[in-house]
């Protein structure tokens, strides 16, 4: 399976989020530890290996066909 990460598709949501992110000093506001695990794409959202949503939903995998 081959996975590909776009942004949130409701672009009011991904807008929301992105502001959360920067007033957050680029880190994921969903997450309460600020260290190189948790900068926005997260580790647990760069090692997902399913489709889906990020913690935050401002990004999104999806499986595409090769």
């Amino acid at each position: 399976m081959t996975l590909k990460i776009i942004p949130n598709p409701d672009t009011e949501k991904f807008k929301e989020v992105t502001q959360k992110v920067i007033d957050n000093d680029g880190y994921c506001p969903c997450l309460f530890e600020k260290n190189d695990d948790t900068k926005c794409m997260c580790k647990d959202f760069r090692e997902q290996t399913t489709p889906g949503f990020c913690h935050c939903t401002r990004f999104m995998k999806i499986e595409i066909k090769e």
